[in-house]
């Protein structure tokens, strides 16, 4: 399975087209994007996948010269473990 990159989301789809792993983060106002949802299915848990959601939407954000405010739980645990990629965090 591959990630799919988007403007503000990046996600995995099984081999019938169901979601199953995906973090959004819409654009709240401008410059600004906001990571509500961060999910992994069951079946793929202990993988590491919800990590790599982050560090591809980190990339994704910053590329896009945008700041983030992490509002998922898992988002702002990432962030923490991460202080070197706090840098698109805004509160």
């Amino acid at each position: 399975m591959d990630f799919i990159k988007e403007e503000n989301a990046v996600y995995m789809l099984n081999e019938q087209g169901k979601k199953v792993a995906n973090v959004d983060f819409p654009e709240i106002s401008e410059g600004i994007v906001r990571i509500e949802h961060t999910f992994v299915d069951e079946s793929l848990r202990g993988m590491q996948i919800a990590s790599q959601l982050m560090e591809m939407a980190y990339e994704i954000i910053k590329k896009q010269n945008k700041k983030a405010i992490a509002k998922c739980s898992y988002a702002q645990k990432w962030f923490e473990k991460h202080p070197e990629k706090q840098d698109i965090i805004t509160k």
